[in-house]
């Protein structure tokens, strides 16, 4: 079964206005068949294929003489010697949709385009399934919780009974669990983790021990949702802060993590200037941290760090699939520990955003928001109302300026 994704759109226009067009995003995320999808009529290599990559690398020229225009090339980053040549093509043709690239590397990708293709090649990324593709909702803007958005979301189903939130955070958001249900939880993630080591973190980095490395992802999905602190980590995994810093940018660059930043500006002088780390994928995040059914992560300890990391993915996808690489969201936190867990900037107005795992919510749950608000400069940025994201089955004014929203309307 084939799962419509909602950046479908977005590319097929970009593909249409560039020369080239590069897609990223973790590996098994769905890249491949969704560029074959919208772009039938271009010829698919992948450099996957050992004979295919050989000739990439070592004649370049051949390679693009026997692979003609219009070219879909799938795991580009390997063969960084097609970007100059593809320069050169782009700049004799003079056309658009000429190629459709992809990559699982963003980091090497990244370095490649900015010297070979700047000016020439639209970026665009893609993330495992967002929970509205997953139901067939096709409601498409990206989550910012305007009056606008909360007037016009209403989520088209309810979940069946048998199919609750926490097996979908407990499942993750890999297509082919979706596609192809049978598929055993524990063996694929697994896989998943061997395969990325392998053809991922050792092509970018020197790791002389796979087991480091794991043990380094597994202390990372335990910290999913929380300040990201490089001295820890590097106690637990029993290697270097440098290291687990390289490590980190791996993982991020990867799209197996996001770095959420702080919001702060020059008149917020207690803010904290640390990240908060998440991981994409809370399937990964609990096959790595052994929570392994939907029920131990539902009433566990970590059940709010699930939830949390759960709904910044999807708010996260929601711009991605939109079209939008530079995710205008934040959180907040002052030297006092007072905390809020997102705020969106949005045509010069912030949106505070508590995320509860809580079917009641109340308004001491955003007692925060009133303090960065009162913060916050006259004349430069305006603050909305705050938004619960919580279980309450349905949308609910608390207040004036609080709105609980329920996280079906993600």
């Amino acid at each position: 079964m084939f799962y419509p994704r909602h950046l479908q759109n977005v590319l097929q226009k970009t593909l249409n206005q560039f020369p080239a067009v590069l897609l990223t995003g973790a590996r098994q995320v769905g890249k491949s068949t969704l560029i074959q999808h919208i772009a039938p009529q271009h010829n698919y290599i992948t450099l996957d294929d050992a004979l295919q990559l050989d000739q990439a690398k070592n004649e370049p020229s051949l390679f693009l003489l026997n692979n003609t225009c219009p070219l879909i090339l799938d795991e580009v980053q390997y063969a960084p010697e097609l970007f100059p040549l593809l320069k050169l093509n782009i700049d004799r043709q003079k056309q658009n949709s000429l190629y459709l690239l992809s990559g699982s590397q963003a980091f090497e990708l990244m370095k490649n385009v900015s010297e070979s293709l700047a000016g020439r090649v639209a970026i665009l990324k893609l993330n495992g399934l967002s929970w509205r593709e997953m139901r067939g909702d096709d409601f498409q803007a990206a989550f910012v919780p305007t009056p606008e958005f909360v007037s016009q979301r209403k989520p088209i189903f309810r979940l069946p009974e048998t199919e609750n939130i926490w097996q979908i955070i407990y499942r993750g958001d890999m297509p082919r669990l979706y596609e192809q249900p049978e598929t055993d939880w524990q063996i694929y993630y697994a896989s998943y983790v061997a395969t990325y080591i392998e053809r991922d973190v050792r092509q970018l980095i020197n790791v002389s021990s796979n087991t480091d490395f794991t043990r380094f992802m597994v202390a990372i999905a335990a910290r999913s949702g929380e300040l990201l602190n490089y001295s820890s980590v590097a106690q637990d995994v029993g290697v270097s802060v440098d290291t687990v810093k390289r490590w980190v940018s791996v993982l991020q660059t990867s799209g197996i993590v996001y770095l959420l930043p702080p919001y702060s500006n020059n008149h917020l002088k207690r803010a904290i200037k640390t990240p908060k780390i998440y991981m994409m994928n809370t399937g990964l995040m609990a096959y790595l941290t052994k929570w392994l059914t939907p029920e131990t992560i539902q009433h566990g300890a970590k059940s709010g760090q699930f939830f949390e990391t759960f709904v910044v993915s999807e708010i996260i996808k929601s711009f991605h699939n939109q079209g939008v690489i530079d995710v205008p969201i934040y959180f907040y936190r002052d030297t006092n520990q007072k905390e809020i867990d997102v705020l969106i900037e949005h045509q010069q107005t912030l949106y505070p955003i508590e995320i509860k795992t809580t079917a009641n919510p109340n308004k001491k749950m955003a007692v925060a928001f009133d303090l960065l608000r009162n913060s916050l400069p006259e004349n430069e940025l305006s603050m909305a109302h705050g938004t619960i994201i919580n279980q309450y089955p349905q949308k609910m004014w608390l207040a004036e300026n609080l709105l609980a929203l329920p996280v079906s309307h993600l």
